[in-house]
């Protein structure tokens, strides 16, 4: 990178609730925050979060049309701005991306259209994935680029990157960026249980460790696949240089892509992880990172793989590794940012968040972070942060 970024602020929406300082507090226990709703696993915000967003939505009689992942979004990019004391005057960029968009929305929707053969009115403007970015530059005022996209589970990385050229080249010196899901529908849920990833809720009695954890993502040990669901969202605020108020620092950024066998899989040794992690380091010594917040869903390929790519690029020492996907689930497109609100907040608190089922040696210091996330398709992006 020709200079460093430094994201000024982020917030987030998620099972682990809504202010940083009770964020913090959920990491720091054991708990995981699973339940189970139409006989599947999934990850909920708790009542408190929904009852905010409830609020939000009956706020303004246009939002009362929108989907969950468009609220969440609004909820989240509020408090972002807030807290970097941004205005609409600025001129911001806004990019936040969602890898199923307006889930529920849209499946009621084509539930109603399959009952009376005649869609409603707001069906296209309410479920398209662009309606995210242009419904948050409208409740902020923003007069700046407005970008959404969808690049599955690392989309949140990729608007980062984004923001991050839209800086870098000149044309903005801000970016707010992000990502949002609200994936807990019945359809949705049955996608991933069709791919044979989703955790199956039978194999867990009362009395195992796998029904007090029962995504084991990071674990290689498992047989089966335990990926599970979660929902939220997160944003961040982007700005050009070292800025006195950062909270942490970009100071590398990779992105891959490989082509693969099958539409949901990684290569073996998840080559598009290898090459992006190694553009993100650049010329740093990878043993001078300490953390690697790993993508790591819970299925056994995907896991084994990420492993295997860390392995190969960190060959002289494996930096300590975490994951929060045992604790609040895949959130999909949002998952790779509330991965770095992870990270910065080891980096804040210089305290490392554990995986409760593994033996991992803490490090010694929290100076330079690594996350990485990918989505389907190979897509793979891996951002290096500093204190």
């Amino acid at each position: 990178m020709k200079q460093p970024i430094s994201i000024t602020s982020i917030a987030s929406i998620s099972p682990l609730g809504l202010s940083a300082k009770e964020v913090w507090k959920n990491y720091t226990n054991k708990q995981a925050f699973f339940s189970k709703k139409d006989k599947a696993l999934v990850a909920q915000l708790n009542s408190e979060s929904k009852s905010a967003i409830v609020l939000l939505k009956q706020s303004n009689p246009k939002y009362q049309a929108l989907d969950n992942s468009v609220l969440y979004a609004i909820h989240t990019a509020r408090q972002a701005i807030k807290n970097a004391n941004w205005m609409a005057t600025d001129n911001f960029g806004i990019n936040i991306g969602s890898s199923r968009g307006a889930t529920a929305l849209f499946e009621n929707y084509h539930k109603t259209f399959l009952q009376n053969h005649k869609a409603e009115t707001l069906t296209s403007p309410t479920t398209t994935l662009g309606n995210i970015s242009s419904w948050v530059a409208h409740d902020l005022q923003t007069q700046g680029p407005e970008i959404s996209h969808s690049i599955t589970c690392s989309t949140a990385l990729h608007a980062m990157l984004n923001g991050i050229a839209w800086i870098n080249s000149g044309m903005c010196d801000k970016f707010l960026v992000g990502g949002s899901e609200a994936p807990l529908t019945p359809f949705t849920i049955a996608q991933m249980q069709a791919l044979k990833i989703y955790a199956k809720t039978s194999s867990h009695s009362e009395q195992s460790e796998t029904f007090q954890y029962p995504n084991q993502a990071l674990n290689l040990n498992k047989t089966e696949n335990t990926m599970i669901l979660g929902e939220g969202a997160a944003m961040a605020c982007l700005e050009s240089g070292e800025t006195s108020n950062a909270l942490a620092k970009v100071i590398g950024i990779g992105y891959a892509t490989e082509i693969l066998e099958h539409n949901a899989s990684l290569s073996t040794n998840a080559i598009c992880f290898q090459r992006s992690m190694a553009m993100a380091l650049g010329h740093l010594n990878p043993d001078l990172v300490d953390v690697i917040v790993t993508h790591t869903p819970g299925t056994v390929k995907g896991d084994q793989a990420e492993i295997n790519a860390i392995q190969t690029i960190f060959c002289n020492k494996i930096p300590s590794l975490t994951t929060n996907k045992w604790k609040i689930g895949h959130s999909l497109g949002a998952s790779g940012l509330l991965n770095i609100e992870m990270a910065i907040m080891m980096l804040q608190h210089q305290a490392f968040i554990s995986v409760p089922y593994l033996k991992v040696d803490t490090p010694k210091r929290i100076k330079t972070i690594l996350v990485n996330a990918v989505g389907f398709g190979g897509n793979a992006v891996s951002i290096l942060l500093s204190k």
